[in-house]
C-alpha cells in the first residue's frame, strides 16, 4: 500500500462511475464523473497515470457490476482493487449518502489502507463459478414450478400419499390425473410442462458440470472433495469454483470465517453474549457445507458409491475423510443429545467439516520412509 503516491476511489453504477483522485500531498480529491464503459475508464486510468506516474492504485466495491471494471482497469495499465463492501468503515453519524461522497470515502479510506481486498478469479473460474450459480438458480426455479404443481393439484382435491414425491412412481400417479374442465387441463399442463423442462436443464447442466470437473485445474481437487461424505461432483466442484485459488486461506479458521460459520459475539466489560453464526461469506458455499453437515448425523460408513468415489485416491485423504466421519458424526450426536436444536448442530458439523475440507486440499502429502 506505502508503494502508491495517488489513490482512486471509484463508486461504480451501471451507467456512470464517480471518481475522487487523491494526487500524493493533498488532502482535497480531484473530483470527477465519467461514463461506465471500456473507453472513458481507459481514458481516466492514461490520465491519471500521465500525471503520477505507475504509484497509482484505484478501488471500488465488489458488487453488481462484477470484475470487469477491475480487468479493464488493469488492460489500461494500472493497479485495481476490488474492497468488500460490508468491511468498509462506516461513521455511525453520518446521514448523507451520495455517489460523489461515497468515492471520496473510498479514495480516502484507501489511502489509509482501511480497506478490505477482495481476492478476484481470473476470468476462466469465474466461468466456472458462473456455471455452478446457474444450476444453483435452476435447481431453485424447479422447487418453484414443483410446489405450484403440487399447489395445483391438493387444490383439486389431488393429494400424493403412496411414498415420496418425484419418483417414478410419483410420476405416473401424476399423469394418471384427469380434470373435468379444459381450462384445469391447460393450467396443469403448462406446469408440468415447466417441471420437465427444466429437469432436463438441470440434468444438462450436471452433465456439463460432471464434464469440467475431469479437467484441470478441477479435476485433483474435486476428486479428493469426493472422498468426503455427502460431497459428490456437483457439490465439490461449487466449492471448488467459490473458492478459487484456495492458497490464500492460511489456517482452516480463515476459511471457516470466511464462510460466514463462525459464531457471532457482543461483549463487553463482564458480559459475554454469543450469537448466531455471521453468515459474512459466501453463501453458495456455507448452503452446499450445511446440507452435507446433515449427512454425519448418520452412523459412520462407507457405501458403495463412496467407495467407488474414493478408488484411485492418496491414502492420507480418504484418512482424513474417514476421521471427518467418525469425528462429525460424534459432534452432532454429542450436542443434539445436550438439547441443541439439529440445524444448530448440523451448523457447527459444517464448521468443522470446513477445517477436514481444508487439511484435505492443503496439508502436504506424507512422503513414505525410505
Amino acid at each position: 500500500m506505502n508503494d502508491y503516491c495517488t489513490y482512486v476511489g471509484l463508486d461504480a453504477h451501471k451507467k456512470e462511475i464517480s471518481v475522487a483522485v487523491f494526487f500524493s500531498g493533498e488532502s482535497t480529491p480531484l473530483e470527477s464523473k465519467i461514463v461506465n464503459d471500456a473507453r472513458s475508464v481507459r481514458r481516466l486510468v492514461r490520465r491519471v497515470l500521465a500525471k503520477s506516474g505507475d504509484s497509482v492504485l484505484f478501488c471500488y466495491e465488489a458488487g453488481p457490476l462484477g470484475y470487469t471494471l477491475y480487468r479493464r482497469v488493469l488492460a489500461a495499465g494500472g493497479a485495481c482493487q476490488v474492497v468488500a463492501p460490508s468491511l468498509i468503515p462506516k461513521k455511525p453519524g453520518n446521514r448523507v449518502k451520495t455517489d460523489r461522497r461515497d468515492a471520496r470515502e473510498l479514495g480516502s479510506l484507501l489511502r489509509a489502507g482501511l480497506l478490505t481486498e477482495v481476492e478476484p478469479p481470473t476470468e476462466e473460474e469465474e466461468s466456472i463459478r458462473n456455471l455452478c450459480r446457474c444450476r444453483e438458480s435452476v435447481k431453485r426455479d424447479l422447487r418453484r414450478c414443483r410446489n405450484r404443481l403440487n399447489h395445483f393439484l391438493l387444490r383439486l382435491g389431488f393429494s400424493y400419499v403412496d411414498g415420496s414425491k418425484w419418483t417414478l412412481k410419483h410420476y405416473q400417479w401424476i399423469r394418471g390425473v384427469s380434470f373435468d374442465h379444459e381450462a384445469d387441463r391447460l393450467v396443469f399442463s403448462q406446469y408440468l410442462f415447466s417441471v420437465e423442462q427444466l429437469e432436463e436443464q438441470l440434468r444438462s447442466l450436471d452433465r456439463h458440470l460432471a464434464r469440467f470437473a475431469e479437467q484441470e485445474p478441477y479435476r485433483e481437487p474435486v476428486a479428493r472433495l469426493r472422498c468426503f461424505r455427502g460431497i459428490d461432483t456437483v457439490t465439490a466442484i461449487t466449492i471448488v469454483s467459490e473458492l478459487y485459488q484456495f492458497g490464500r486461506f492460511l489456517k482452516p479458521r480463515q476459511l471457516m470465517s470466511f464462510l460466514g460459520l463462525t459464531p457471532s459475539e457482543h461483549s463487553s466489560g463482564d458480559s459475554r453474549r454469543p450469537g448466531s453464526i455471521t453468515k459474512c461469506g459466501n453463501a453458495h458455499v456455507r448452503r452446499v457445507m450445511i446440507e452435507a453437515g446433515w449427512h454425519y448425523q448418520h452412523r459412520p460408513a462407507v457405501g458403495v458409491a463412496l467407495r467407488k468415489r474414493r478408488q484411485g485416491q492418496p491414502e492420507h485423504i480418504i484418512s482424513i475423510a474417514d476421521q471427518a466421519q467418525q469425528r462429525l458424526h460424534d459432534r452432532f450426536w454429542r450436542l443434539t443429545l445436550k438439547g441443541k436444536p439439529k440445524n444448530k448442530a448440523v451448523t457447527a458439523v459444517a464448521r468443522e467439516l470446513a477445517g477436514f475440507i481444508w487439511a484435505a486440499l492443503y496439508a502436504p502429502c506424507p512422503v513414505a520412509s525410505p
